[in-house]
């Protein structure tokens, strides 16, 4: 049967046996030995290892009736480390029945930290191990959840594996101090204060709560002798509860939004330091424009290409840094948001920058607002039962083409060293002529500002034909300015034909065929390859086999 103590520890009573007192005494005096000799410092820091001793014990000891024994000294004494540097005290505990570890700090030790964590510790406790921030380890975490794909199978091993730093000496191993008594003080001093706010603001809660309580029963007895009593139901409770839930689910929620904020805007801003350093290194090796295009609002604006890329870096970068910082602090309140001058200074260069686009958006739409085209009538010298061939030629040095045909596309080439534009929409038509001559007309259509402009536009268009005897060889391309690269260009041939005249479809021009029109309704494609004789209405073809003849045909020569 062992004798039990009363003692006053902190501030609070504890029942304690003869031999957990004697060896808490003789830990309280080996630690106060070790100490400086200032007795208020002294002093002070006693109190505050016994406050943390008498915090401990609370949360061992729940019944009041509890004796402290010399297991829950050993347990408090192993949370609470031994400095490395008193050495009365390991000697008085070696002359005793029991002996003390000494921890010592090699170096830093990896651990989880519990004190910063927002799932389990891993991220803060590898940025103590590696002396960064950890808003950067849970980036790092995250990139690799949404890039590698493995980020979330590390953070698990990683949360088994490590141990979490729990006793004051492995905290101070995890932040890569020695374990002395000047880092344990320093150490508890923290914590201790900590949780003195902690209970300073359970303290002021719960005077508001008693106040508030005290003003509610006061409301219910004033009802009360005012007979509106109303009856509990407990429903308040329920609200408060309800409410308490929604409020740690939008916390949730919150930094779910600050995650997909910094993912979102970091990608963001790296793919524009990247597409700008990538639009920068093609120009400078000289790379066509197939692989570089710009958006059609840079070409033919009075601003050079440059100072629009950077404004429309700007356009878009500044507002996703802005979003980049905001999640940073959604994660972490140690991120400190700008101040006035830096953000006045970035909404005036962003609104400078937004001027630059809109002013050039506006001049590109002036530039397509009005039609205008440039049209040559020449003259085909042509006898009556006199046939012509129109063929389609491309110059496959300037732009090769496997299969011609009529598009709207365009494509930048160079033509002895200057920039072109080169494009296939050229569209090709045969008409009833209205005299007895023939004729053809080649008709260029362009854009610009007003009519004048686009008529200038229309005219610069190059394009070229030649006649060979009667066969027309005309060309499937057209070269336009560089500048006129997203205007909507293009040519229309047509050849007027008075009646007898044949007019030849070559293959290469079946693609080029605008709706022309015939007896028969034959399309444009079909009529590759035929003959046909304008009549005093339309064409007629000449040589084309009826789809009931090609039956009879492949009957009989199934039989």
């Amino acid at each position: 049967m062992n004798k039990t103590i009363n003692i006053n520890l902190g501030g609070f009573f504890f029942h304690i046996d003869e031999i957990a007192y004697q060896k808490l005494k003789r830990y309280l005096e080996s630690i106060s030995r070790s100490l400086s000799d200032d007795p208020q410092g002294k002093n002070e820091i006693i109190a505050d290892i016994e406050a943390r001793i008498s915090e401990l014990l609370s949360e061992k000891i729940t019944d009041a009736r509890q004796v402290v024994n010399e297991g829950d000294i050993d347990d408090i004494i192993g949370i609470m480390g031994q400095p490395e540097d008193y050495a009365e005290a390991e000697e008085s505990y070696s002359s005793s029945s029991y002996s003390y570890q000494r921890n010592s700090a090699s170096g830093k030790k990896l651990f989880r930290d519990g004190d910063d964590k927002f799932l389990g510790g891993v991220a803060s406790g590898i940025a103590h191990y590696f002396d960064v921030d950890t808003i950067w380890i849970r980036l790092g975490l995250l990139a690799l959840f949404f890039g590698a794909g493995f980020g979330v199978l590390l953070y698990i091993i990683l949360w088994i594996l490590l141990p979490e730093a729990k006793t004051t000496a492995e905290k101070l191993q995890m932040e890569g101090e020695p374990v002395n008594i000047d880092n344990i003080e320093k150490k508890i001093r923290e914590e201790f204060t900590n949780v003195s706010e902690s209970v300073r603001n359970v303290a002021n809660q719960a005077s508001e709560k008693i106040k508030d309580g005290a003003n509610e029963f006061s409301e219910k007895m004033s009802k009360t002798f005012s007979g509106k009593t109303k009856k509990n139901n407990g429903l308040q409770d329920f609200i408060n509860a309800l409410g308490k839930i929604i409020l740690a689910v939008f916390k949730v929620f919150g930094k779910f939004i600050g995650v997909i904020l910094v993912f979102v805007a970091a990608a963001v801003i790296l793919s524009l330091i990247i597409g700008g350093f990538s639009v920068g290194s093609l120009e400078f090796l000289n790379v066509d424009g197939e692989f570089l295009q710009y958006p059609p609002f840079f070409y033919d604006a009075l601003l050079p290409k440059w100072l629009l890329t950077l404004a429309l870096f700007i356009l878009v970068g500044i507002p996703f840094l802005v979003l980049f910082i905001l999640g940073l602090r959604i994660l972490s309140s140690s991120v400190k948001q700008l101040n006035k001058a830096t953000s006045l200074t970035l909404l005036g260069i962003w609104i400078v920058a937004l001027l630059a686009i809109i002013f050039t958006g506006l001049d590109f739409g002036t530039s397509h607002a009005n039609y205008g085209q440039d049209v040559k009538k020449t003259a085909i010298n042509l006898a009556v039962k006199d046939t012509i061939t129109l063929k389609m030629i491309n110059d496959d040095d300037i732009y090769y083409r496997h299969n011609l045909r009529s598009s709207s596309h365009k494509y930048e080439v160079e033509i002895d060293g200057k920039p072109k534009v080169y494009s296939n929409h050229v569209k090709v038509d045969v008409k009833k002529s209205n005299s007895n001559k023939a004729y053809l007309t080649i008709q260029k259509e362009s854009r610009g500002k007003n009519r004048s402009n686009a008529n200038r536009n229309a005219k610069k268009i190059e394009y070229k034909y030649k006649m060979i005897e009667n066969t027309f060889v005309l060309d499937a391309y057209f070269l336009t300015h560089f500048k006129n690269i997203w205007k909507d260009e293009k040519v229309n041939i047509t050849f007027y034909l008075p009646e007898g005249v044949t007019v030849y479809f070559d293959n290469t021009v079946k693609n080029f065929l605008d709706n022309v029109d015939n007896e028969g309704d034959i399309y444009d494609k079909e009529m590759a390859n035929h003959h046909f004789i304008m009549t005093d209405k339309t064409l007629s073809c000449t040589d084309c086999i009826e789809e009931e003849e090609k039956e009879e045909i492949i009957n009989e020569e199934s039989i």
